[in-house]
């Protein structure tokens, strides 16, 4: 099975979300969170967490990006159960036997995003709120070619030539 992992090419995450998930720490879509949310709710930082980010299940910090990840059914259920625990702490369900099969549920939807995909594949999300409630939309992020240039910058030294 696979399963979305952090992935942060930079510190962009800990500037625009309250909280930013840390690189390596498994993740699921987590839209969840804003079920309760309006236009007018949607705000600064909490806004960019709805607008573009996952959310980490170690921190429960938002990430822009996250990358497919091979995952073995130990791994499955202990997320489940993570996010379950969260549940109760966070949005009041009434115990964990209650919130595991919402959170089966959403780590369910994390495996078949990613089931489609290699590993090491980086996805992104955005996220709306509509007539129809919120909608979220799935993107793969193009990996560079092998060999192509990385950097947003050239340097050239005086005379013009590519250093």
């Amino acid at each position: 099975m696979k399963l979305p992992r952090v992935v942060r090419f930079d510190d962009s995450d800990s500037r625009v979300f309250e909280i930013a998930a840390e690189d390596g720490e498994w993740a699921v879509p987590g839209g969840f969170e804003f079920s309760q949310d309006s236009a007018e709710t949607l705000v600064g930082k909490r806004r960019q967490a709805f607008a573009n980010g996952f959310l980490g299940l170690a921190s429960f910090g938002r990430s822009t990006f996250v990358a497919v990840a091979s995952a073995d059914d130990t791994v499955r259920r202990r997320l489940v159960e993570i996010l379950a625990d969260h549940f109760v702490d966070r949005y009041g369900a009434p115990d964990r036997e209650a919130a595991l099969p919402v959170a089966e549920d959403e780590v369910a939807f994390a495996a078949d995003l990613c089931a489609e995909y290699e590993p090491g594949t980086t996805l992104a999300v955005t996220r709306e709120i509509g007539p129809g409630g919120l909608r979220e939309a799935f993107r793969r992020i193009a990996a560079a070619e092998p060999g192509a240039a990385q950097s947003i910058w050239s340097m050239f030294d005086e005379d013009g030539a590519f250093r």
